[in-house]
Protein backbone atom coordinates (compact mmCIF):
# COMPACT_ATOMS: atom_id res chain seq x y z
CA UNK A 1 0.00 0.00 0.00
CA UNK A 2 2.38 2.76 -1.09
CA UNK A 3 0.91 6.25 -1.05
CA UNK A 4 0.19 7.75 -4.46
CA UNK A 5 0.37 11.31 -3.17
CA UNK A 6 3.86 10.78 -1.73
CA UNK A 7 5.23 9.06 -4.85
CA UNK A 8 3.84 9.70 -8.35
CA UNK A 9 0.68 11.82 -7.98
CA UNK A 10 1.46 15.38 -6.79
CA UNK A 11 -1.42 17.17 -5.09
CA UNK A 12 -0.60 20.77 -4.09
CA UNK A 13 -4.24 21.33 -3.09
CA UNK A 14 -3.89 18.57 -0.51
CA UNK A 15 -1.06 20.45 1.17
CA UNK A 16 -2.99 23.72 0.93
CA UNK A 17 -6.00 22.09 2.61
CA UNK A 18 -3.94 20.41 5.34
CA UNK A 19 -5.93 20.04 8.57
CA UNK A 20 -9.33 20.53 6.92
CA UNK A 21 -12.01 17.90 6.25
CA UNK A 22 -12.61 16.44 2.80
CA UNK A 23 -14.31 19.03 0.54
CA UNK A 24 -18.07 18.43 0.49
CA UNK A 25 -17.99 18.37 -3.32
CA UNK A 26 -16.13 15.03 -3.19
CA UNK A 27 -18.93 13.28 -1.30
CA UNK A 28 -18.76 10.57 1.31
CA UNK A 29 -15.94 8.10 1.76
CA UNK A 30 -15.33 5.31 4.27
CA UNK A 31 -12.18 3.27 4.81
CA UNK A 32 -11.07 1.20 7.78
CA UNK A 33 -9.98 4.16 9.88
CA UNK A 34 -11.03 7.28 7.97
CA UNK A 35 -14.07 9.01 6.45
CA UNK A 36 -14.96 12.34 4.86
CA UNK A 37 -14.85 14.01 8.29
CA UNK A 38 -11.24 12.98 8.85
CA UNK A 39 -8.75 15.80 8.45
CA UNK A 40 -6.57 16.01 5.36
CA UNK A 41 -2.84 15.42 5.70
CA UNK A 42 -0.55 17.56 3.57
CA UNK A 43 2.44 16.17 1.67
CA UNK A 44 6.02 17.06 2.60
CA UNK A 45 7.65 15.50 -0.46
CA UNK A 46 8.81 17.63 -3.36
CA UNK A 47 7.83 16.76 -6.92
CA UNK A 48 9.55 17.78 -10.13
CA UNK A 49 9.54 16.85 -13.82
CA UNK A 50 12.30 14.51 -14.96
CA UNK A 51 13.96 13.59 -18.25
CA UNK A 52 13.06 14.92 -21.67
CA UNK A 53 9.48 13.76 -21.17
CA UNK A 54 8.98 15.73 -17.96
CA UNK A 55 7.61 12.72 -16.10
CA UNK A 56 6.79 13.85 -12.56
CA UNK A 57 7.76 11.89 -9.47
CA UNK A 58 8.69 12.76 -5.91
CA UNK A 59 12.11 13.13 -4.37
CA UNK A 60 11.67 9.72 -2.74
CA UNK A 61 13.12 8.30 -5.97
CA UNK A 62 16.28 10.22 -6.96
CA UNK A 63 17.71 7.18 -8.74
CA UNK A 64 14.51 6.19 -10.55
CA UNK A 65 14.10 9.75 -11.82
CA UNK A 66 17.07 9.11 -14.12
CA UNK A 67 14.93 6.48 -15.92
CA UNK A 68 11.91 8.78 -16.33
CA UNK A 69 11.89 8.47 -20.11
CA UNK A 70 11.78 4.66 -19.93
CA UNK A 71 8.69 4.27 -17.74
CA UNK A 72 5.10 5.48 -17.73
CA UNK A 73 2.80 6.06 -14.76
CA UNK A 74 -0.90 5.24 -14.53
CA UNK A 75 -2.30 7.59 -11.89
CA UNK A 76 -5.89 6.40 -12.08
CA UNK A 77 -5.86 2.79 -10.93
CA UNK A 78 -8.72 1.60 -8.74
CA UNK A 79 -9.84 -1.63 -7.09
CA UNK A 80 -12.45 -2.87 -4.60
CA UNK A 81 -11.01 -3.95 -1.27
CA UNK A 82 -9.59 -1.92 1.60
CA UNK A 83 -8.19 -5.10 3.22
CA UNK A 84 -4.62 -6.19 2.46
CA UNK A 85 -5.25 -9.88 1.82
CA UNK A 86 -8.31 -9.43 -0.41
CA UNK A 87 -6.63 -6.59 -2.30
CA UNK A 88 -3.50 -8.70 -2.82
CA UNK A 89 -5.62 -11.56 -4.12
CA UNK A 90 -7.27 -9.17 -6.57
CA UNK A 91 -4.02 -7.63 -7.75
CA UNK A 92 -2.53 -11.08 -8.26
CA UNK A 93 -5.51 -13.10 -9.51
CA UNK A 94 -8.18 -10.59 -10.49
CA UNK A 95 -10.53 -11.72 -7.68
CA UNK A 96 -10.79 -10.66 -4.05
CA UNK A 97 -11.26 -14.27 -2.90
CA UNK A 98 -8.43 -16.78 -2.65
CA UNK A 99 -8.37 -19.91 -4.79
CA UNK A 100 -8.00 -18.44 -8.27
CA UNK A 101 -4.88 -18.76 -10.45
CA UNK A 102 -2.50 -15.85 -10.08
CA UNK A 103 -1.15 -13.89 -13.02
CA UNK A 104 2.17 -15.73 -13.05
CA UNK A 105 0.24 -18.99 -13.29
CA UNK A 106 -1.85 -17.63 -16.17
CA UNK A 107 1.25 -16.50 -18.07
CA UNK A 108 2.90 -19.87 -17.58
CA UNK A 109 -0.29 -21.63 -18.67
CA UNK A 110 -0.54 -19.43 -21.76
CA UNK A 111 3.12 -19.26 -22.79
CA UNK A 112 4.69 -22.40 -21.39
CA UNK A 113 8.19 -22.46 -19.96
CA UNK A 114 11.38 -21.32 -21.69
CA UNK A 115 13.59 -23.28 -19.31
CA UNK A 116 13.74 -27.03 -18.71
CA UNK A 117 15.85 -26.54 -15.59
CA UNK A 118 14.16 -23.72 -13.68
CA UNK A 119 10.56 -23.02 -12.69
CA UNK A 120 8.71 -20.63 -14.97
CA UNK A 121 7.19 -18.62 -12.09
CA UNK A 122 9.37 -17.41 -9.21
CA UNK A 123 8.42 -15.32 -6.17
CA UNK A 124 10.81 -13.63 -3.72
CA UNK A 125 9.33 -12.33 -0.47
CA UNK A 126 10.59 -9.63 1.85
CA UNK A 127 12.53 -11.37 4.66
CA UNK A 128 11.20 -8.90 7.25
CA UNK A 129 7.97 -10.84 7.65
CA UNK A 130 5.38 -13.20 6.22
CA UNK A 131 3.30 -11.70 3.42
CA UNK A 132 -0.30 -10.92 4.33
CA UNK A 133 -2.47 -13.26 2.27
CA UNK A 134 0.16 -15.98 2.11
CA UNK A 135 0.60 -18.64 -0.61
CA UNK A 136 -2.69 -17.91 -2.45
CA UNK A 137 -0.94 -14.73 -3.64
CA UNK A 138 1.28 -16.89 -5.86
CA UNK A 139 -0.92 -19.97 -6.10
CA UNK A 140 -2.23 -21.89 -9.10
CA UNK A 141 -5.81 -22.04 -7.82
CA UNK A 142 -7.77 -24.59 -9.84
CA UNK A 143 -4.90 -24.99 -12.35
CA UNK A 144 -2.62 -28.03 -12.06
CA UNK A 145 -0.05 -27.27 -9.31
CA UNK A 146 2.85 -27.12 -11.80
CA UNK A 147 1.73 -23.56 -12.57
CA UNK A 148 2.08 -22.17 -9.04
CA UNK A 149 4.94 -19.89 -8.05
CA UNK A 150 8.17 -21.24 -6.55
CA UNK A 151 9.68 -19.35 -3.62
CA UNK A 152 13.32 -18.27 -4.01
CA UNK A 153 15.50 -16.52 -1.44
CA UNK A 154 18.33 -14.06 -2.16
CA UNK A 155 20.72 -15.89 0.17
CA UNK A 156 21.91 -19.48 0.08
CA UNK A 157 20.24 -21.86 -0.07
CA UNK A 158 18.04 -19.95 -2.50
CA UNK A 159 15.55 -22.83 -2.60
CA UNK A 160 14.84 -24.66 0.63
CA UNK A 161 14.90 -28.48 0.68
CA UNK A 162 16.41 -28.72 -2.79
CA UNK A 163 19.75 -30.29 -1.92
CA UNK A 164 19.93 -34.10 -1.61
CA UNK A 165 19.99 -35.62 1.85
CA UNK A 166 23.43 -36.17 3.33
CA UNK A 167 25.09 -39.29 1.99
CA UNK A 168 22.76 -39.67 -0.98
CA UNK A 169 24.62 -39.63 -4.29
CA UNK A 170 23.29 -38.24 -7.56
CA UNK A 171 23.40 -41.75 -9.04
CA UNK A 172 21.25 -43.13 -6.23
CA UNK A 173 18.82 -40.27 -6.57
CA UNK A 174 18.59 -40.90 -10.31
CA UNK A 175 17.76 -44.56 -9.65
CA UNK A 176 15.02 -43.49 -7.25
CA UNK A 177 13.56 -41.18 -9.87
CA UNK A 178 13.71 -43.89 -12.51
CA UNK A 179 11.77 -46.22 -10.21
CA UNK A 180 9.28 -43.46 -9.44
CA UNK A 181 8.80 -42.87 -13.16
CA UNK A 182 8.06 -46.57 -13.70
CA UNK A 183 5.52 -46.60 -10.88
CA UNK A 184 3.88 -43.46 -12.22
CA UNK A 185 3.65 -45.04 -15.67
CA UNK A 186 1.95 -48.14 -14.24
CA UNK A 187 -0.63 -45.99 -12.47
CA UNK A 188 -1.00 -43.43 -15.24
CA UNK A 189 -4.56 -42.44 -16.15
CA UNK A 190 -5.67 -40.29 -19.10
CA UNK A 191 -6.07 -36.60 -18.25
CA UNK A 192 -4.76 -36.97 -14.69
CA UNK A 193 -3.17 -33.54 -14.07
CA UNK A 194 -2.34 -34.27 -10.44
CA UNK A 195 -0.18 -37.30 -11.23
CA UNK A 196 1.35 -35.61 -14.28
CA UNK A 197 2.19 -32.52 -12.22
CA UNK A 198 3.65 -34.54 -9.36
CA UNK A 199 5.93 -36.44 -11.74
CA UNK A 200 6.98 -33.27 -13.56
CA UNK A 201 7.71 -31.53 -10.26
CA UNK A 202 10.02 -34.31 -9.06
CA UNK A 203 11.93 -34.24 -12.33
CA UNK A 204 12.21 -30.45 -12.36
CA UNK A 205 13.49 -30.46 -8.77
CA UNK A 206 16.15 -32.98 -9.75
CA UNK A 207 17.33 -30.81 -12.65
CA UNK A 208 17.24 -27.71 -10.45
CA UNK A 209 19.77 -29.31 -8.10
CA UNK A 210 22.32 -28.93 -10.86
CA UNK A 211 21.26 -25.69 -12.54
CA UNK A 212 19.68 -23.51 -9.83
CA UNK A 213 22.88 -22.94 -7.78
CA UNK A 214 24.55 -21.33 -10.80
CA UNK A 215 21.49 -19.23 -11.62
CA UNK A 216 21.27 -17.74 -8.12
CA UNK A 217 25.01 -17.19 -7.62
CA UNK A 218 25.33 -13.41 -7.93
CA UNK A 219 29.04 -13.60 -7.01
CA UNK A 220 29.53 -14.35 -10.71
CA UNK A 221 28.48 -10.77 -11.46
CA UNK A 222 31.09 -8.02 -11.76
CA UNK A 223 31.67 -5.59 -8.91
CA UNK A 224 30.34 -2.81 -11.16
CA UNK A 225 27.06 -4.66 -11.74
CA UNK A 226 26.60 -5.44 -8.05
CA UNK A 227 27.24 -1.78 -7.23
CA UNK A 228 24.68 -0.72 -9.85
CA UNK A 229 22.02 -2.64 -7.90
CA UNK A 230 23.20 -1.35 -4.51
CA UNK A 231 24.41 -4.75 -3.32
CA UNK A 232 27.42 -2.99 -1.75
CA UNK A 233 25.26 -0.78 0.53
CA UNK A 234 23.59 -1.96 3.73
CA UNK A 235 20.33 -0.11 3.05
CA UNK A 236 19.87 -1.53 -0.45
CA UNK A 237 21.78 -4.81 -0.33
CA UNK A 238 18.87 -7.16 0.38
CA UNK A 239 16.47 -5.83 -2.25
CA UNK A 240 19.37 -5.26 -4.63
CA UNK A 241 20.27 -8.94 -4.45
CA UNK A 242 16.71 -9.88 -5.29
CA UNK A 243 16.57 -7.49 -8.26
CA UNK A 244 19.88 -8.83 -9.57
CA UNK A 245 18.68 -12.39 -9.09
CA UNK A 246 15.49 -11.49 -10.98
CA UNK A 247 17.55 -10.36 -13.97
CA UNK A 248 19.60 -13.57 -13.89
CA UNK A 249 16.42 -15.66 -13.81
CA UNK A 250 14.83 -13.75 -16.69
CA UNK A 251 18.00 -14.30 -18.73
CA UNK A 252 17.66 -18.03 -18.11
CA UNK A 253 14.08 -18.30 -19.29
CA UNK A 254 11.98 -17.78 -16.16
CA UNK A 255 8.72 -16.26 -17.41
CA UNK A 256 7.46 -14.38 -14.38
CA UNK A 257 9.44 -13.06 -11.40
CA UNK A 258 7.69 -11.25 -8.56
CA UNK A 259 9.48 -9.32 -5.81
CA UNK A 260 7.73 -8.09 -2.68
CA UNK A 261 8.93 -5.01 -0.80
CA UNK A 262 7.27 -5.10 2.60
CA UNK A 263 4.67 -7.53 3.84
CA UNK A 264 5.94 -7.87 7.37
CA UNK A 265 4.32 -6.73 10.62
CA UNK A 266 3.47 -3.21 11.67
CA UNK A 267 5.40 -0.29 10.26
CA UNK A 268 8.15 -2.45 8.70
CA UNK A 269 6.37 -2.12 5.34
CA UNK A 270 4.87 0.56 3.09
CA UNK A 271 1.73 0.29 5.23
CA UNK A 272 2.12 3.75 6.74
CA UNK A 273 -0.74 3.97 9.21
CA UNK A 274 1.60 6.02 11.37
CA UNK A 275 4.32 8.50 10.30
CA UNK A 276 3.95 8.15 6.54
CA UNK A 277 6.97 10.40 6.07
CA UNK A 278 9.44 8.23 7.98
CA UNK A 279 7.87 5.06 6.62
CA UNK A 280 8.12 5.97 2.94
CA UNK A 281 11.59 7.48 3.27
CA UNK A 282 12.81 4.19 4.68
CA UNK A 283 11.01 1.90 2.26
CA UNK A 284 11.77 3.94 -0.86
CA UNK A 285 15.39 4.14 0.25
CA UNK A 286 15.57 0.34 0.20
CA UNK A 287 14.22 -0.10 -3.34
CA UNK A 288 15.00 3.05 -5.35
CA UNK A 289 18.56 2.20 -6.41
CA UNK A 290 17.96 -1.57 -6.92
CA UNK A 291 14.94 -1.01 -9.16
CA UNK A 292 16.80 1.63 -11.13
CA UNK A 293 19.76 -0.71 -11.47
CA UNK A 294 17.45 -3.42 -12.80
CA UNK A 295 15.96 -1.12 -15.44
CA UNK A 296 19.37 0.14 -16.57
CA UNK A 297 20.89 -3.34 -16.59
CA UNK A 298 18.03 -4.79 -18.62
CA UNK A 299 18.29 -1.91 -21.08
CA UNK A 300 22.04 -2.16 -21.64
CA UNK A 301 21.78 -5.92 -22.14
CA UNK A 302 19.02 -5.53 -24.72
CA UNK A 303 16.48 -7.26 -22.48
CA UNK A 304 14.15 -4.37 -21.64
CA UNK A 305 12.37 -4.52 -25.00
CA UNK A 306 11.28 -8.08 -24.23
CA UNK A 307 10.80 -7.73 -20.46
CA UNK A 308 7.82 -6.02 -18.86
CA UNK A 309 8.62 -4.34 -15.53
CA UNK A 310 5.71 -3.34 -13.28
CA UNK A 311 5.82 -1.43 -9.98
CA UNK A 312 2.87 -0.93 -7.68
CA UNK A 313 0.91 -1.94 -4.62
CA UNK A 314 -2.45 -3.58 -4.03
CA UNK A 315 -3.99 -0.17 -3.28
CA UNK A 316 -2.97 3.37 -2.35
CA UNK A 317 -3.53 5.48 0.73
CA UNK A 318 -6.03 8.09 1.86
CA UNK A 319 -5.38 11.82 1.57
CA UNK A 320 -6.99 12.00 5.02
CA UNK A 321 -4.81 11.40 8.04
CA UNK A 322 -4.92 8.41 10.34
CA UNK A 323 -3.88 9.72 13.69
CA UNK A 324 -1.79 12.81 13.05
CA UNK A 325 0.86 11.56 10.63
CA UNK A 326 -0.34 8.34 8.97
CA UNK A 327 -2.63 7.38 6.10
CA UNK A 328 -5.21 4.59 5.85
CA UNK A 329 -5.79 2.16 2.95
CA UNK A 330 -7.48 3.49 -0.19
CA UNK A 331 -8.39 1.45 -3.30
CA UNK A 332 -10.29 4.35 -4.89
CA UNK A 333 -7.37 5.89 -6.77
CA UNK A 334 -3.69 4.93 -6.81
CA UNK A 335 -0.63 4.76 -9.05
CA UNK A 336 1.41 2.06 -10.77
CA UNK A 337 4.16 2.32 -13.37
CA UNK A 338 5.29 0.09 -16.20
CA UNK A 339 8.38 -0.09 -18.41
CA UNK A 340 9.73 -2.23 -21.23
CA UNK A 341 8.01 -4.65 -23.63
CA UNK A 342 6.73 -1.90 -25.91
CA UNK A 343 5.56 0.47 -23.16
CA UNK A 344 6.01 4.05 -24.35
CA UNK A 345 8.13 5.83 -21.77
CA UNK A 346 7.58 9.24 -20.22
CA UNK A 347 3.79 9.19 -20.12
CA UNK A 348 1.42 10.05 -17.27
CA UNK A 349 -1.97 8.42 -17.80
CA UNK A 350 -5.19 9.31 -15.98
CA UNK A 351 -5.74 11.44 -12.90
CA UNK A 352 -7.26 11.45 -9.44
CA UNK A 353 -9.28 14.33 -8.01
CA UNK A 354 -7.70 17.42 -6.48
CA UNK A 355 -6.74 15.69 -3.23
CA UNK A 356 -5.84 12.26 -4.67
CA UNK A 357 -8.85 10.43 -3.26
CA UNK A 358 -10.59 8.94 -6.32
CA UNK A 359 -9.63 8.15 -9.90
CA UNK A 360 -11.65 10.59 -12.03
CA UNK A 361 -9.91 10.87 -15.41
CA UNK A 362 -9.44 7.69 -17.45
CA UNK A 363 -9.99 5.36 -14.47
CA UNK A 364 -8.45 1.91 -14.95
CA UNK A 365 -9.40 -1.17 -12.94
CA UNK A 366 -7.08 -4.01 -11.96
CA UNK A 367 -8.71 -6.00 -14.79
CA UNK A 368 -7.43 -3.38 -17.22
CA UNK A 369 -3.91 -3.73 -15.84
CA UNK A 370 -4.12 -7.49 -16.32
CA UNK A 371 -5.44 -7.07 -19.87
CA UNK A 372 -2.49 -4.81 -20.63
CA UNK A 373 0.01 -7.28 -19.21
CA UNK A 374 -1.45 -10.11 -21.29
CA UNK A 375 -1.37 -7.91 -24.39
CA UNK A 376 2.30 -7.04 -23.85
CA UNK A 377 3.32 -10.71 -23.67
CA UNK A 378 1.30 -11.60 -26.75
CA UNK A 379 -1.74 -13.21 -25.14
CA UNK A 380 -5.37 -12.46 -25.97
CA UNK A 381 -7.42 -12.06 -22.79
CA UNK A 382 -10.51 -13.45 -24.54
CA UNK A 383 -8.72 -16.50 -25.93
CA UNK A 384 -6.80 -17.35 -22.75
CA UNK A 385 -9.44 -19.38 -20.92
CA UNK A 386 -9.63 -22.39 -18.62
CA UNK A 387 -12.72 -24.54 -18.11
CA UNK A 388 -13.51 -24.83 -14.41
CA UNK A 389 -16.80 -26.04 -12.96
CA UNK A 390 -18.48 -25.59 -16.33
CA UNK A 391 -17.36 -21.97 -16.76
CA UNK A 392 -14.73 -20.59 -19.09
CA UNK A 393 -12.57 -18.70 -16.61
CA UNK A 394 -10.33 -15.78 -17.58
CA UNK A 395 -7.77 -13.75 -15.69
CA UNK A 396 -9.76 -10.62 -16.54
CA UNK A 397 -13.11 -12.28 -15.64
CA UNK A 398 -15.73 -10.02 -17.29
CA UNK A 399 -13.02 -8.42 -19.41
CA UNK A 400 -10.53 -5.60 -19.20
CA UNK A 401 -9.45 -2.71 -21.40
CA UNK A 402 -5.87 -2.55 -22.61
CA UNK A 403 -4.39 0.75 -21.41
CA UNK A 404 -3.70 1.96 -24.94
CA UNK A 405 -2.14 5.26 -23.84
CA UNK A 406 0.87 3.28 -22.60
CA UNK A 407 1.60 1.70 -25.98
Amino acid sequence: GPSQVETFDPKPDLTRLHGQPVPASLGQVQTQQANEKSLLLGVKRRFRPNGESGLVMSDLFPHLSTCADDLSVVRSMHAESIVHSAALYQMNSGRTLMGHPTIGAWLTYGLGSESDNLPSYVVMLDPDGTLVGGPPCWGAGYFPPIYQGTLFRPEQPAILNLRPAAGRSIARQQRNLDLLRQLNQINRRPADPILETRAATYELAFRMQKHAPEAVDISRETAETQKLYGVDRAQTSEFGRRCLLARRLVERGVRFVQLYSGGGPGNMTWDGHGDIEENHLRMAGQVDQPITGLLKDLKRRGLLDSTLVIWGGEFGRTPMSQGKTGRDHSPFGFSIWMAGAGIKGGRMVGATDEIGLRAVEKPYHVRDLHATILDRVGLDQDALTYLHNGREERLTDIGGRVISELL
